[in-house]
């Protein structure tokens, strides 16, 4: 077989057979294909897309790739959700907590964060002395006695995602919905769980600015994950302006609590019942989502979401002290206010931008090996829909600078003010 033949069939619009997607696959993991070659095909892919049999063929082909994890000592129905990320995204953090005090084994890899703010494993690393690399040995001791783990992902899981990945970043085939779902899916297959619940965000602060684009990813790994026999679904969520209150590292660590304390907003609130509600279904500790519902809702008001949070902290090498001291997190040097110039509505607050000016201070980073800064970010103190007077703050800036002109130019593009504005809806669609 020759990858020059693979190539013009996929750019001719072709479909690709199962013995090339795993030429291909095979070429890139030991490295028989030059660059250029895989970076003609995912140029290919990005112009003709792939029907539903090539995206589960090319993930199941990504998955097979490396390791996959045995999650069968683990008693119970494992589950799993993931998020293609925005900015004071959070949600994984109380959500698993909430779901493994119902019982559920939640063993969550996820990753770290690239661009806006930290990632979920970025955010835990706030936590002084919480360790994110685990055994698979260990990984799964703990999720089997804690009902829950959160990790970085070994190099041993879908390898060949890796090294296409670095190359789409560089050929600008990123935003290639047949690449992104098998991305995605290769790596959530390869982690051995039952059952996996996907939040897909759309908006300014999402990768997936339509919701047209949106749908069309959320359809893609659904359909993916139900072709590998993975119980699937996936959840259309807004991020036109930043989820919660607080962006950046330790803040959001500190929202993660008040949110399991009762205390959290609104929004973060109901995208976790949201989601947590279709992962209790799917473990089976419910028979519909309002009872679903009705148990999470119980595992924040007898405080054993909380408990399980704080026995992972501590199972994870962590401090678990800071569950009641934040002062134990690190907190930046200056709390810088941001004030209204007019009185009126909050019309706009451009998830990007404010996230941009998160990741300026060192809250993400612009290149994978930056060094983070856990204690800067930005608090909001409104939200689209809100009123406003002239001078009131609408959000404090945490960072260790004093001198943070670039970052207010960010905010002025983030922020507008009009006389009326409505809301956004949250959950836009469900895909089942």
């Amino acid at each position: 077989m020759r990858m020059v033949d693979v190539i013009d069939q996929k750019r001719n619009g072709g479909v690709l057979s199962d013995e090339q997607l795993q030429f291909f696959v095979d070429g890139v993991v030991d490295g028989s294909l030059p660059d250029y070659q895989i970076s003609a095909l995912l140029m290919a892919i990005y112009f003709q897309g792939m029907t539903d049999r090539e995206q589960t063929q090319l993930t199941m082909k990504m998955m097979h790739s490396g390791e996959r994890l045995d999650l069968s000592k683990i008693p119970g129905i494992k589950v799993d959700k993931h998020s293609t990320g925005g900015v004071g995204d959070k949600t994984s953090l109380p959500l698993a907590a909430m779901v493994a005090a119902l019982g559920i084994p939640v063993p969550m890899i996820s990753g770290r964060g690239l661009g806006h703010t930290g990632g979920t494993l970025d955010k835990l690393e706030a936590i002084p002395g919480f360790q994110v690399e685990l055994s698979e040995q260990d990984f799964i001791k703990q999720v089997a006695e804690e009902k829950l783990a959160i990790v970085g992902a070994t190099r041993d899981v879908a390898p060949a995602d890796k090294n296409i990945y670095a190359l789409r970043d560089v050929t600008d085939t990123v935003d290639s919905i047949p690449l992104i779902a098998s991305s995605i899916m290769s790596k959530k297959l390869a982690s051995g769980t039952d059952a996996l619940v996907i939040d897909v965000k759309t908006g300014a602060g999402a990768f997936m600015k339509t919701e047209d684009s949106a749908v069309k990813l959320a359809k893609a790994l659904v359909a993916i994950g139900k072709q590998a026999g993975l119980k699937c679904e996936a959840v259309i969520s807004d991020m036109n302006q930043p989820l919660g209150s607080k962006i950046g590292n330790t803040l959001e660590i500190e929202e993660t609590l008040d949110l399991l304390k009762g205390k959290g907003p609104k929004d973060l609130l109901e995208l976790v019942l949201e989601l947590g509600s279709r992962m209790v279904v799917m473990g089976q500790q419910a028979a519909s989502l309002a009872e679903a519902r009705a148990k999470l809702e119980q595992t924040i008001a007898d405080g054993s979401a909380l408990a399980r949070f704080k026995a992972m902290i501590k199972a994870q090498h962590g401090d678990p002290n800071v569950v009641d001291d934040y002062s134990l997190m690190p907190h930046a040097k200056y709390q810088i206010e941001y004030p209204a110039q007019k009185g009126g509505v909050i019309a706009k607050l451009t998830a990007d931008e404010i996230g941009m000016a998160s990741m300026l201070m060192g809250g993400g980073r612009q290149k994978a090996d930056d060094q983070l800064d856990y204690a800067v970010g930005i608090e909001l103190h409104k939200k689209i829909g809100d009123s406003v007077q002239k001078g009131e703050s609408i959000m404090t800036i945490w960072s260790n600078r004093e001198d943070i002109d670039d970052v207010k130019e960010l905010l002025d593009q983030a922020v507008a003010i009009k006389e009326s504005a409505q809301q956004p809806t949250l959950i836009h669609e469900t895909i089942e």
